[in-house]
């Protein structure tokens, strides 16, 4: 799994994001909309990317297309599989 920061992902955003999702009406919020992912669903370009819109409307960020973009490559590039909770374990600690 890749480093965010290779995506040019900032972690002044990662920050505001982990802050953002200890509040629980957020979290719970971001729950449902990852609810039921596949992994072929986190390998379907359009599909992340409106996971990313939505995701950063609930988080009240706005990103430029660019960022945008940078996310959605991330995020197909783990090839994360929300079945496997090694991938879970992996993707959570690159945020912590």
């Amino acid at each position: 799994m890749g480093n965010y920061h290779q995506y040019g992902i900032s972690p002044q955003l990662v920050e505001r994001v982990k802050t953002k999702m200890k509040n629980p009406a957020v979290k719970e919020r971001i729950k449902k909309l990852v609810d039921g992912l596949t992994k072929s669903d986190l390998q379907d370009r359009a599909k992340v990317r409106r996971l990313v819109k939505s995701a950063t409307s609930i988080l009240n960020e706005r990103l430029g297309s660019a960022q945008e973009e940078q996310i959605v490559q991330f995020v197909i590039d783990q090839k994360i599989d929300p079945k496997n909770t090694f991938h879970l374990i992996k993707l959570w600690g690159m945020f912590r």
